[in-house]
């Protein structure tokens, strides 16, 4: 009998051992910081799509003789102004023309004056009753072919004179040149392009695919990296450091290789670099998504963590777990989404001096 009493006793004292550990693991409450209860939240869904700096139109100088280009005062780069005179096409076959008109003119007019003294003769002897009227009437018709004849060569001349004055070349807008590559002294033809010249101001032209060129309205938010632009930019607190926001101001209709042109307005945006490609963002709508605080994520050995809140089944007690998540950053630098990992309903926990404007979903133990 005494010996089984020594049993039951020994075993009393080993469960009693064994209890320990489980009580200092469940502590009744949490150290100094904040917990946030994770809920699904409304944001803009943002596509990341290819983008070029661009101007609202491009004018094109063509040629609109044949011709030598004799002279070209612009390069790239340069500013323009509408209606200024940037180079000249001379094509020799027209002056020989302008020329021969100018010769039919001269003959024009000789035979011209000849039927007007034959006419003012004539005149002259049906008044005196030595011609009869139809004399007359044959001399007054011979003198008017030879007029109309005058006005004919001259609008001929006119006209080749007109034409060779199309041999300069005009700037259709006022803007910088984007292209002048043909040098003085080359041949050209009748509408071959010159030089390109912006027109407009400058904008973001995106190009996206046509499976959600529906989504994409007029006032959509499109966030650019700072490095596309020149200067200024916007200081919205809700866009990434060293980006730039705008917004979609027109969106085509047309579909072209599956793909629909969008125009966004940045400021900040020049015609400094025309052609550039960047990567920009687009807001395309919204979804719901887990996003959290930045100071709730940890990053421990590549690897971003959460501290997650649990209640301990037998004391009662809350604990404290590491939870490996994959994010992804948001339009807002201090706001991280959750992508895996934890779920809505899960409580995180973030150490430290409870922040003061941390949000009505934060908890403070």
């Amino acid at each position: 009998m005494g010996k089984w009493l020594w049993l039951a006793g020994a075993a009393l004292a080993l469960s009693g051992c064994g209890s320990q550990p489980e009580r200092e693991q469940a502590p009744a409450t949490l150290p100094a910081g904040e917990t946030l209860r994770l809920a699904a939240t409304e944001i803009p869904d943002m596509k990341v799509v290819g983008a070029e700096i661009a101007t609202r139109d491009q004018a094109e100088i063509l040629a609109r003789i044949p011709g030598i280009l004799t002279s070209l005062s612009v390069r790239a780069g340069d500013t323009v102004q509408k209606g200024q005179r940037i180079g000249m096409i001379v094509d020799s076959r027209i002056g020989y023309e302008t020329s021969a008109y100018g010769a039919q003119v001269a003959a024009a007019q000789a035979e011209a004056a000849r039927a007007n003294a034959d006419l003012a003769r004539i005149r002259d002897l049906y008044n005196n009753g030595v011609y009869a009227k139809a004399r007359l009437d044959q001399a007054v018709a011979g003198a008017r072919a030879a007029n109309a004849q005058v006005a004919a060569a001259r609008a001929q001349q006119g006209a080749s004179a007109s034409v060779a004055g199309q041999g300069a070349v005009i700037a259709p807008a006022s803007g910088r040149v984007l292209r002048a590559d043909i040098p003085a002294g080359a041949p050209v033809a009748p509408g071959m392009s010159i030089a390109t010249v912006t027109a407009g101001p400058p904008v973001l032209r995106l190009m996206m695919p046509e499976s959600v060129a529906g989504q994409v309205r007029p006032g959509a938010r499109v966030i650019i990296d700072e490095p596309a632009l020149n200067d200024g930019g916007d200081s919205n607190a809700e866009v990434p450091s060293g980006s730039h926001q705008g917004s979609v101001t027109q969106v085509y209709p047309a579909i072209t290789g599956g793909q629909v042109r969008v125009d966004a307005t940045l400021p900040g945006l020049t015609t400094q670099f025309i052609g550039r490609r960047v990567s920009a963002s687009v807001a395309i709508g919204t979804r719901k998504a887990l996003v959290v605080p930045r100071r709730f994520v940890a990053t421990r050995y590549g690897i971003d963590q959460v501290q997650v809140v649990g209640v301990e089944t037998r004391g009662g007690g809350k604990r404290l777990s590491m939870v490996p998540v994959q994010i992804a950053p948001t339009a807002d630098p201090a706001m991280v989404e959750i992508l895996s990992g934890v779920s809505a309903g899960d409580t995180l926990f973030a150490p430290g001096k409870p922040a003061k404007a941390a949000g009505p979903t934060v908890e403070r133990p």
